[in-house]
């Protein structure tokens, strides 16, 4: 999941955190983590994120570490910048670590992915779901998160199930959101279904609640950032009585963190929006899950649970196939682990060129309007 930002805003070049500053121990295993902390980036993505491989690294080490040796994060943010992302893979890299991991915003994760790539550096992404994270097959980057075109065409389905097939798309320019949309129609169109795009750069909320009457839609999927300008968008369609009877929905999951309930009240509840969990959680997702909350001080979201997953495969990897780099590209076939929302095994998947955890449970849920703290589960796929 991987709601694009706006566009970056100048950062100053990334420094080490406290686990990369001078002192450290150079016996550990090093591991760079990409996450977005500062705005522009979606920060509370990131800080769940962060949490989950913040804690699975906790556990390695509380285990034993990777054959007596710690596992140390180096955590670097990339504020949803592309080029600072670029620039953190280059520093890690000069700075030894065994393999990259994390990233939350896809276009960040691609130039992430490029970057790993040509340097010979394993990348595990966490959580962006492009389906082209890179351009041609390598044998250096995994993902744990499911390819938007899997996704996507299961909230389609849910569309379809609900007998909403005259759907508006508010977007912004994006290759997330241009792939969504075509993913979208694509799997809807054999249904009788249609996709009208609105732009959201030229039309304000007034004139979008205007057109989405003009086109007598069904539904309106909110393909934009948040809360700009998603928040002013379902405010204006709450408060437009034509539109009582259409659906809003966020396929990229803007409705998943606690600042969108803060935001929107009783309006940010039954909007239908992408989760990747089971329906139920194992003993083992039950007891991460417990941990996360307290680390947090709230619910952990799926991203949560994604960054846990993510540290848990690399340290099976390092443990079985040694800490040399090729060594980890060359796990990501072999490499199997119970991970908090089942078995995690990668392989090639048709159209994707990364190594694809094949898949992991993917929701269609929403914010219950009777009790907006709790989220309701539509669809499965």
């Amino acid at each position: 999941m991987s709601v694009p930002a706006p566009a970056p805003v100048p950062a100053p070049a990334p420094s080490p955190s406290p686990s990369g500053a001078g002192g450290v121990d150079r016996s550990s295993v090093r591991v760079g983590a990409l996450v977005p902390l500062t705005r522009p980036g979606w920060v509370e993505a990131g800080r769940h994120l962060l949490a989950g491989l913040e804690l699975a690294v906790a556990g390695v080490n509380d285990g034993g570490g990777i054959d007596g040796r710690q596992l140390e994060l180096v955590v670097r943010d990339t504020a949803a910048d592309p080029e600072r992302a670029e620039a953190a893979v280059e520093e890690l890299a000069g700075l030894g670590v065994v393999a990259v991991a994390g990233e939350y915003h896809s276009v960040v994760a691609r130039a992430a992915a490029a970057r790993a790539d040509a340097l010979g550096v394993p990348f595990l992404c966490s959580s962006a779901v492009l389906d082209a994270l890179i351009e041609g097959p390598t044998p250096w980057v995994a993902r744990v998160a499911p390819a938007q075109s899997h996704g996507w065409r299961i909230y389609g389905d849910f569309l379809l199930g609900a007998g909403r097939r005259r759907i508006a798309v508010a977007t912004q320019p994006s290759v997330y959101w241009a792939t969504g949309t075509r993913v979208l129609r694509d799997h809807l169109a054999p249904h009788g279904g249609t996709v009208v795009e609105l732009d959201a750069r030229t039309l304000g909320p007034e004139a979008l609640c205007d057109a989405l009457v003009e086109h007598g839609a069904h539904a309106l999927l909110l393909l934009v950032g948040t809360p700009e300008p998603a928040v002013p968008i379902v405010r204006a369609v709450r408060g437009d009585r034509r539109l009582a009877e259409l659906l809003i929905g966020a396929p990229a999951g803007q409705p998943e963190f606690a600042g969108w309930a803060a935001a929107l009240g009783e309006d940010g509840a039954g909007i239908p929006f992408l989760r990747y969990l089971p329906e139920r959680l194992g003993p083992l997702g039950e007891r991460v899950g417990k941990e996360l909350r307290e680390r947090l001080g709230e619910a952990p979201s799926f991203v949560a649970y994604e960054g846990w997953d993510t540290v848990t495969v690399l340290a099976e990897a390092l443990r079985s196939h040694g800490t040399d780099r090729a060594a980890v590209a060359a796990s990501w076939p072999e490499v199997a682990v119970d991970g908090t929302r089942g078995p995690i095994r990668f392989s090639r998947q048709p159209g994707i060129d990364v190594w694809q955890w094949a898949w992991p449970p993917v929701q269609v849920v929403d914010r219950d309007p009777a009790q907006p703290g709790d989220l309701r589960i539509l669809h499965a796929g």
